[in-house]
């Protein structure tokens, strides 16, 4: 059983909801390929688990521990009394993987949005011309004739500007990664932005969910830390915009 490390930065999972927690949970538990229980995940056998969930509040110190107990398996470093690594730890070595652009002396969140912004551009470049407009139009970046860079730019000029484009941007790649994952949650009553539900159905949706997220990661704890820095991104725009 994984013994949580005290860290500065997962303490804000506990001031998140159940629902909120439900995705973290899922991308941790969930084998996307069959929907079955992940054979390498201890959380489900908890007693806190099996007696609370989907109360996931009342445990959210063992999700930590969960995903810093993966981090640990994908940094090649063996486990001390059930515990894992810090999550700074965990984001670094995903940004390294999917080679990130970002300041390693940067805040947290900086770095997370960095790794968002690298996830949106893989995705952009798996999109037609049409799939683009769309896109564009509806994340309302008045651009003309939107391609891949442009989109980023203007993405980018957004977030310099606005919390909200940055709890936009992570509120899209976080529903590409559950549609990703072969829709093993649900946004339920997560409150988001009506254009950004607009975003994550149709088109868009399937070009944001492309496989690259899992068919080109190898190994099978970044299958899990690279979705759930996204999610953690996500939760921790939602902390900052409240």
């Amino acid at each position: 059983m994984a013994v949580y490390r005290n860290d500065p930065d997962l303490n804000l999972l506990g001031q998140c909801s159940n629902e909120e927690l439900q995705l973290l949970v899922s991308i941790l538990t969930i084998d996307p390929r069959d929907g079955d229980t992940r054979w390498t995940e201890s959380l489900t056998g908890s007693t806190e688990y099996r007696i609370l969930a989907p109360q996931h509040r009342l445990y959210w110190p063992l999700i930590a521990a969960e995903l810093q107990r993966y981090g640990a398996n994908t940094l090649m470093s063996l486990a001390r009394l059930g515990q894992g690594v810090l999550y700074r730890e965990i984001l670094d070595d995903v940004c390294q993987k999917l080679d990130v652009n970002y300041n390693q002396k940067s805040a947290t969140e900086s770095i997370e949005l960095a790794l968002l912004m690298k996830v949106l551009e893989k995705s952009l470049n798996t999109m037609t011309p049409d799939v683009l407009g769309t896109f564009s139009r509806t994340l309302q970046l008045d651009l003309t004739n939107p391609t891949p860079q442009l989109i980023l730019i203007a993405v980018q000029a957004a977030i310099r500007t606005s919390s909200l484009a940055a709890l936009e941007l992570a509120t899209v790649l976080s529903a590409s990664v559950i549609n990703s994952l072969g829709g093993i949650a649900t946004w339920g009553t997560v409150a988001v932005a009506s254009r950004v539900l607009s975003v994550i159905a149709g088109p868009v949706a399937i070009a944001l969910s492309s496989a690259w997220m899992i068919s080109d990661i190898t190994g099978p704890a970044y299958r899990v830390t690279i979705p759930a820095c996204i999610i953690v991104a996500w939760l921790r725009q939602q902390h900052i915009s409240h």
